[in-house]
């Protein structure tokens, strides 16, 4: 009985550890993606030996935002997403919990397609409604974490804490702002 609840435990806190490690790096992904470029494109040159500009690389714009920000403002946006992660991570197991999937015996080359295909439906169906409770639960903080990092662009202070976002989406949006 205790087994399960280490195990879920551990994957929460393996899952926080590489949130946290990977941050940066998404960090600056979502940065390039909405198209901020606070930086120059600079000249270089290609294999062929023809003149190119290049825009700057992941570790020229995480070093951009440490002058701004700090070292501490690469992990903007970090809390959010570790709860987000953290929800997600319980919701499943409580999914998997609620709506246990029987033990299903390995597919051999006896069964029948028919019973095959039932397996497999079954199996996936299961997955998805894990999935689906896992991300309606997790997803508001997910766009809380995004709206604070995206923050950078115009240098707002909108979101600053998870609650204080809460309060600001809910008054400005209603519940459906968390699901935009």
């Amino acid at each position: 009985p205790g087994g399960a609840e280490g195990g879920e435990g551990l994957f929460v806190a393996l899952g926080a550890g590489l949130a946290a490690l990977s941050h940066p790096l998404l960090y600056v992904k979502l940065l390039v993606q909405v198209g901020h470029e606070p930086l120059p494109p600079t000249l270089g040159r290609n294999v062929l030996g023809r003149r190119v500009l290049y825009l700057p690389g992941f570790f020229t714009y995480a070093r951009h935002i440490v002058e701004v920000d700090g070292k501490k403002g690469l992990f903007r946006g970090l809390t959010p997403r570790l709860v987000s992660s953290t929800l997600s991570t319980i919701t499943r197991g409580s999914v998997k919990k609620a709506f246990p999937l029987e033990d299903m015996e390995h597919v051999s080359n006896k069964d029948d397609v028919k019973t095959s295909l039932r397996k497999v439906v079954k199996e996936t169906s299961h997955e998805m409604m894990m999935q689906c409770a896992s991300r309606v639960v997790s997803h508001p903080l997910h766009v809380i974490s995004m709206r604070c990092m995206v923050q950078f662009v115009g240098r707002e202070v909108k979101y600053s804490g998870v609650f204080s976002a809460i309060g600001r989406i809910l008054k400005e949006e209603g519940i459906l702002g968390f699901f935009v």
